[in-house]
């Protein structure tokens, strides 16, 4: 099994995928792969947590993955992101997405799609440490 650092490779590899340079990728792609890695993130760290209802979990993974949470995470990590990851963030954040937010404003909506495509723009750069580092300040209290 892979570990988190070669998941990407082991998934080029089985699918036979090619590798492509991601800063073609638009920000929108990043920050729908970006959103699904930092799910898979939340909720492994919730369900490693131990065991315990769905709904508690649900409750749990929620606290980290709304775009209101999102948007403080991203303001808390501003400060400590490279030049690159802070280009990368505001693409995601100045982009134009077809959806809007559920329960959040449009400038949270927005600040937690730059923080989804700085996650995917971390994943496909194959940089899971650097990743889960910043997810880890971001929930600090």
């Amino acid at each position: 099994m892979a570990s988190g650092v070669e998941l990407l490779d082991e998934i080029k590899l089985s699918f036979d995928l090619q590798n492509v340079d991601i800063r073609t990728y638009s920000p929108l792609t990043l920050a729908y792969i970006g959103d699904a890695i930092y799910d898979l993130v939340i909720r492994s760290y919730v369900v490693g947590k131990g065991n315990t209802s769905n709904n508690n979990l649900h409750k749990e993974t929620t606290r980290y993955v709304s775009a209101k949470s999102q948007a403080l995470m991203i303001e808390k990590l501003m400060p400590g992101l490279s030049e690159e990851e802070l280009a990368i963030y505001r693409r995601g954040k100045n982009s134009k997405p077809y959806s809007g937010a559920k329960n959040a404003t449009r400038k949270e909506y927005l600040m937690a799609t730059g923080f989804e495509a700085l996650m995917g723009y971390l994943y496909l750069s194959n940089n899971m440490s650097r990743m889960l580092e910043l997810i880890k300040i971001a929930m600090e209290d």
